[in-house]
């Protein structure tokens, strides 16, 4: 046999492809197959190839070819190539094979072939190619909704189609996928209680559009006659799956509430059996997910679920402020036809436009009052459902008072309560009103703050006026009188009435301190006469009628009263009493005692007879007064004045420090003793020595201090200028004791002072905060409260710690009785033991820190 290639020619085709086939001898009749070479335009031409156009029909040349399918997946002018649908196999094939019109062969298109070899590569090829037609689609068009599972979405029967459900392509694979695969879904459906899953890729759905599960279709089966697999196509969508919405709790009641929705500007209802969660935790407020279904022709909200807090959102808030002026405030009574939410207009210029913006009461930062004209500064919200914008966050600028009309008053605060409180006014006898929420800059006020407000009628009693937009003023800033700089000179006409009021009442102190003296002056040639109290008089002594005196006029904005202030007399008409120096030893209720400047007598005085601010009067300050005579050639001071200190008794003091025994305490101490002074006497090693010194209240060196009789004390020896007596100075008690009992904030200390052998004392004097157990060596100062008359402890410090407690043991009789005692004897008395819990060795709770333990390791 001789060579397949013999007789071949090969020639250049032209440029349109041949429309018959070419002879090499021109004789026969046979056509001749042609082939185009994958290398260039150019044919090859066999004789021999007489039968099956050049090619053999059987794979080995035995019998005849078995067909097979595939799908055209290259096509070009005058070959291609079949991707074979029964194995993995990509065979080339010429176009003269097709047996067809080649123009409706298409990439794509069903083809059957059967398999030869090229002779003159050996590689397999397809021959003898057919169309297969395809399939009509079946009428029957099947549709349905979207979902997961069969469970989730029950079939029913619409047009009589089955609805299936599908298995949506997820979003971020839809258009991707790996390499030589399409992303695709699945159809569920269900016919004659089977369930059946079909799947789909992106171009089986119509219109370009994305299906989510739960999604309502309809579509067509088809099967691959290749494969078998049948899928669905030509996918409609008929209805999208009812997304869940979102919204917050605006309201709760009894068995129900309302959520405002997050998509529309609208509210829905919702029952407390719709809420899938712990109902004791829902309140309003609330962020809630739902599904909306119709009931009795209504919209009702149902699978009611807690969001996490922040999750809806209807707003979007500008990071810019602006700034604007209010020209429509908020009722504060709003009236029946008031349907508006955002009652409240503000106008403000944005960019180049003039805009007027609503505002509600939950618009405004804090709840101080707007009114019309105010200057203020705010965002704009804007509604992300209805795109309504709106001002919010409303803060009123400190310049807004230049802008406004209002008439600003000042006054000082008087009283404060939970919430609320009382100003006093300068220009009104009435105290105003005012509550916490109406103060500007959140800053907190306190009683004799200074203030700046406005008075507004209240809404609810015309009667009665209140005070808003209060603002804080700097110390100083309110005065409510006025004081004139200029100093006038007069004669006193009448003198303050000193009544005999040693024994009267604090109230009628009150009503003498009200009776005033007058001054008579003349002011550019007008005589005048000026009211005067006793309160008002600068210096030591109290004028006295005909006493030429200096003063200013002070007026009350209020009232207009008039009245002379710093009053200083300049010369008596009559002579002057004399005036003493003194220390004061004694404060009770409404009278005291004075200790004489020799230090060894004390002279009664009433608070009446007080010049100046007796709450800043204390023991051992240094007044002036004079002595007078009363009921029963009584001696007492009167017009006690407060004078700077002088020097007491410490003038030529020793060095040497002495110790002694009180042997008799001051009268204030002991009232029955009719010596004034205390005495001291000195001691050495509990052995008594003398001499005896005698000591006053400027002898202590802690004149609250009372002094027992019977302490030790250590003191310095003095020596009275103006008598040349020698006293004990400094001097300090020497008292130690046991702690008694402490209770919660109070404790007792074994002390005996007078009847009393306990001390009481409060934590609160105990130094270094330490915390004292019964049992504690302390030393401690004894104060006299003079007006009570009852002695307690202070400056306590700890001395040494007293011993441990120690669990005393149970006696021998409750021993006995415990062991005769059964729990069957109903008539046996019932015996309740609380014991507290302990560790074995008798301490409490435990003393290595509890650790976690992990399995199988050993610390």
């Amino acid at each position: 046999m001789g060579s397949p290639w013999k007789g071949f020619v090969e020639f250049t085709l032209p440029a349109s492809p041949p429309t018959a086939f070419v002879s090499a001898d021109l004789s026969s009749t046979s056509p001749v197959g042609l082939s185009l070479s994958p290398y260039g335009r150019s044919m090859s031409f066999d004789p021999g190839m007489l039968h099956n156009n050049g090619h053999t029909a059987y794979a080995n040349g035995t019998g005849p070819g078995i067909r097979e399918t595939g799908l055209v997946e290259k096509l070009l002018t005058s070959y291609g190539f079949i991707q074979c649908s029964e194995r993995q196999a990509r065979l080339f094939f010429h176009c003269s094979q097709y047996n067809g019109n080649l123009q409706e062969l298409k990439i794509g298109d069903d083809v059957e072939f059967e398999v030869s070899s090229d002779r003159r590569t050996g590689k397999p090829i397809a021959v003898k190619l057919l169309k297969i037609k395809p399939e009509v689609l079946p009428e029957e068009r099947i549709s349905g909704q979207v979902g997961p599972d069969l469970h989730a979405y029950p079939f029913t029967v619409l047009h009589g189609y089955i609805h299936p459900v599908v298995s949506s392509i997820p979003v971020h694979l839809d258009g991707k996928s790996a390499p030589g695969q399409a992303p695709t879904g699945s159809v569920c459906y269900e016919r004659n209680g089977e369930v059946f899953y079909l799947t789909y890729t992106p171009d089986d759905v119509e219109g370009n559009i994305h299906l989510d599960t739960g999604d309502k279709v309809s579509f067509y089966m088809d099967t691959n006659k290749h494969t078998g697999a049948v899928s669905a196509r030509n996918i409609q969508l008929v209805k999208k799956k009812q997304m869940r919405c979102q919204g917050v709790v605006c309201a709760t009641k009894e068995a129900f509430g309302f959520i405002e929705r997050a998509d529309v500007v609208k509210e829905i209802f919702f029952h407390y059996s719709e809420f899938k969660g712990d109902l004791e935790a829902l309140q309003a407020g609330d962020d809630v997910e739902f599904t909306i279904k119709d009931r009795n022709g209504k919209e009702v909200a149902t699978e009611v679920r807690l969001l996490p807090q922040g999750t809806v959102i209807f707003e979007d808030i500008s990071i810019e402020q602006f700034e604007g002026t209010v020209v429509k405030v908020i009722p504060k009574v709003p009236t029946k036809n008031q349907n508006d939410p955002l009652p409240g207009r503000i106008s403000s210029r944005i960019g180049f436009n003039d805009k007027e913006l609503p505002f509600g009461e939950k618009d405004t930062k804090s709840k101080v009052t707007l009114l019309e004209g105010d200057h203020i500064q705010f965002n704009i919200s804007t509604d992300r459902r209805d795109k309504l914008e709106r001002a919010t966050n409303i803060d009123i600028l400190p310049d807004t008072f230049d802008f406004t009309k209002e008439t600003r008053e000042m006054g000082v605060i008087a009283a404060i309560r939970d919430g609320f409180g009382f100003i006093k006014c300068v220009d009104r006898d009435a105290r105003m009103f005012f509550h916490f929420s109406e103060v500007l800059e959140e800053s907190q006020l306190h009683i004799s703050d200074e203030v700046e407000f406005t008075v507004v009628p209240d809404m609810l009693s015309a009667q009665r006026n209140h005070a808003v937009r209060i603002k804080k003023l700097p110390k100083g800033s309110v005065s409510f009188n006025t004081q004139s700089e200029q100093r006038f000179m007069g004669v006193v006409e009448k003198e303050v009435v000193a009544t005999n009021a040693k024994n009267a009442s604090p109230t009628k102190v009150k009503e003498k301190e009200a009776e005033e003296g007058v001054i008579a002056y003349e002011d550019c040639g007008v005589k005048l006469t000026v009211p005067y109290h006793n309160k008002d008089i600068e210096g030591g002594g109290y004028p006295q009628a005909g006493d030429k005196v200096e003063f200013s006029i002070n007026e009350v904005k209020r009232t207009g009263l008039q009245s002379a202030v710093s009053v200083r007399v300049l010369n008596r008409n009559a002579s002057n009493a004399k005036r003493l120096i003194g220390f004061v030893a004694t404060l009770k209720d409404n009278f005291g005692f004075i200790e004489t400047a020799n230090h060894d007598q004390e002279i009664f005085f009433h608070y009446s007879e007080m010049c100046g601010d007796l709450e800043n009067l204390e023991l051992g300050d240094t007044v002036e007064y004079t002595l007078s005579k009363g009921k029963g050639n009584k001696v007492s001071a009167e017009k006690v004045t407060k004078v700077a200190a002088v020097n007491g008794i410490s003038e030529d003091v020793e060095a040497t420090v002495m110790m002694g025994k009180v042997i008799r305490p001051l009268r204030s101490v002991d009232p029955s003793q009719t010596e004034y002074q205390g005495l001291i006497e000195i001691t050495e090693e509990g052995a008594t020595k003398g001499p005896n010194y005698p000591f006053g209240i400027m002898g202590m060196s802690n004149k609250a201090d009372g002094l027992q009789k019977g302490e030790l004390v250590k003191f310095h020896v003095c020596t009275v200028a103006q008598t040349g007596q020698k006293m004990a100075s400094n001097v300090v008690p020497q008292r130690r004791a046991m702690v008694e009992c402490v209770k919660d904030q109070f404790g007792f200390i074994t002390y005996e002072v007078g009847e009393s052998k306990k001390l009481f004392f409060h934590v609160k004097e105990v130094q270094d905060g330490l915390e004292l157990q019964t049992g504690d060596e302390v030393e401690f100062s004894v104060v006299l409260n003079q007006r009570t008359g009852k002695c307690s402890a202070c400056n306590v410090r700890r001395v040494s710690e007293g011993p441990k407690p120690v669990a005393t043991p149970r006696p021998d009789r409750l021993v006995n009785r415990l062991k005769s005692i059964t729990l069957d004897d109903a008539s046996a008395p019932r015996l309740v033991i609380v014991r507290q819990p302990r560790g074995p060795d008798n301490s409490k709770g435990f003393n290595v820190e509890r650790k976690t333990r992990q399995p199988g390791v050993i610390d």
